[in-house]
């Protein structure tokens, strides 16, 4: 089993920057990708940022440039991602939640979540 946290949401103004952190415990080392994802208000759930245990990374078309997401940062058995968000717009708001891929057993995959942490740009 893969448990994920959220932290580092909050409040800011039209071109500033947060980080959020994502940190995963538990069986970690069977965990095949970390990624950020999504929610605004009367929106679906969209992908940000995802990165792969190999180190690949993709990021959504409205974010590349902007947001950054680091790869896999191990320490005292816990997997640590984060996720830099530059030039935030007003766009950007909304609850951003983490997202752990990891094997329960050889054959299959599931998917932890964390419980979400609010990003709100505005002046």
């Amino acid at each position: 089993q893969v448990q994920v946290v959220e932290s580092g949401g909050g409040l800011v103004q039209p071109g500033g920057s947060l980080r959020l952190s994502c940190e995963a415990s538990g069986n970690i080392f069977s965990i095949n990708a970390m990624g950020w994802y999504r929610q605004a208000p009367g929106k679906q759930r969209e992908l940000v940022a995802v990165v792969t245990a190999g180190g690949s990374i993709n990021y959504a078309e409205s974010v590349k440039g902007r947001f950054t997401i680091s790869r896999f940062s191990r320490d005292n058995a816990k997997n640590t991602v984060y996720l830099q968000m530059n030039s935030l717009k007003s766009e950007d708001t909304a609850v951003y939640y983490c997202n752990a891929q990891y094997y329960s057993d050889s054959y299959t995959m599931v998917d932890a979540w964390g419980q979400g942490t609010q990003v709100t740009v505005s002046s």
